[in-house]
């Protein structure tokens, strides 16, 4: 159980009944006009890029039935995950940079701010599951097929989902009950809730301490679990007696483990210590990084190091090479 800030004064508790502010100013990356312009130019192709990487990741898992084993749904279902994850912030994202006022209002600021930790979450309770998954495929060769079913792969994806849907909205609750009396302008590109705590008309360190609780848990759980799971995968590996086969199970498990890097690493960057530690530039920079750049990498890491991956989507290309010349 989480305590969410001290007991409020009379005066903060009445300050705190009326939110003068109806809408945030999502500052972005303030520069000039043309600077703006070329942004919007280069996000915009990121983006585009984003959406048909993981699409087409989506496309060869559904269309190939080879591909339907429990780490290709994982697969594709990450793919979902990260389409999902760069429509909560780069539209609006592409949207301010065009856009003269820039704003969103409180409403809006705050699904945002519980669609991309929702999503976020669900990411890193998704990457343990694929790392298991990748530990009985090694460990357990003889049992996998019996323990990892299909069935058992959707419902354990689907729990990933509806955990990390019911442990963000505490949190959100208590800071979107702040009072936010003006000034308005969130320096930064998404609503984060280091920025909007900043915000807040009176000081909420028990929120701000309960939320970096809340993440150190759920990101050194998640993370121990992975690397108690590789661990456990690198003894195997090692006792396999042909260099082949150990090359085989290195490239299998090396794709997650760049993903896993990638996405840790900048997170645990911004979310371990209190929020209010970072200076802007820093989480302008680093959240830039895991929600726009890691989802246009991760098909590259998986398709590029995968072989039945890159055999399907030749497949795709095809098909539609052959429907287009019809």
């Amino acid at each position: 159980m989480f305590v969410f800030g001290p007991q409020r004064s009379l005066e903060d508790m009445n300050v705190s009944r009326v939110n003068t502010v109806t809408e945030f100013i999502l500052l972005s990356f303030p520069c000039s006009r043309e600077v703006q312009i070329l942004l919007f130019m280069l996000f915009s192709v990121m983006y585009i890029l984003t959406l048909m990487g993981n699409g087409a990741i989506i496309c060869a898992v559904k269309l190939d039935h080879r591909l339907h084993t429990p780490m290709y749904i994982l697969l594709a279902n990450f793919s979902f995950l990260e389409i999902c994850y760069i429509n909560t912030t780069v539209p609006k994202m592409l949207e301010n940079f065009l856009s003269q006022t820039k704003s969103i209002s409180f409403t809006a600021c705050f699904l945002q701010f519980y669609f991309f930790f929702s999503m976020g979450t669900t990411e890193t309770f998704l990457l343990p599951l694929m790392a298991f998954d990748r530990y009985l495929a090694i460990c357990q060769p003889l049992h996998y097929p019996i323990i990892m079913t299909n069935h058992l792969c959707m419902n354990l994806v689907a729990l990933c989902w509806v955990i990390a849907f019911f442990c963000c909205p505490v949190p959100i609750y208590f800071i979107a009950q702040l009072p936010f009396c003006g000034p308005n302008t969130i320096d930064h590109f998404v609503c984060d809730p280091g920025p909007l705590l900043a915000l807040s008309c009176i000081p909420a360190p028990g929120i701000e301490l309960s939320c970096s609780i809340l993440n150190s848990l759920i990101i050194f759980i998640t993370l121990f679990l992975i690397l108690g799971s590789y661990t456990l995968v690198l003894r195997a590996v090692l006792r396999v007696p042909s260099a082949a086969g150990r090359r085989k199970a290195f490239s299998t498990c090396g794709s997650h483990l760049g993903v896993v890097s990638l996405f840790y690493g900048t997170v645990m960057v911004m979310y371990i210590s209190p929020s209010s530690g970072n200076p802007a530039g820093t989480q302008k920079i680093v959240t830039l990084f895991y929600s726009s750049v890691t989802p246009l990498v991760n098909p590259l890491i998986y398709s590029l190091r995968n072989k039945d991956m890159k055999v399907a989507l030749r497949k795709i290309q095809m098909c539609t090479k052959i429907s287009q010349g019809e």
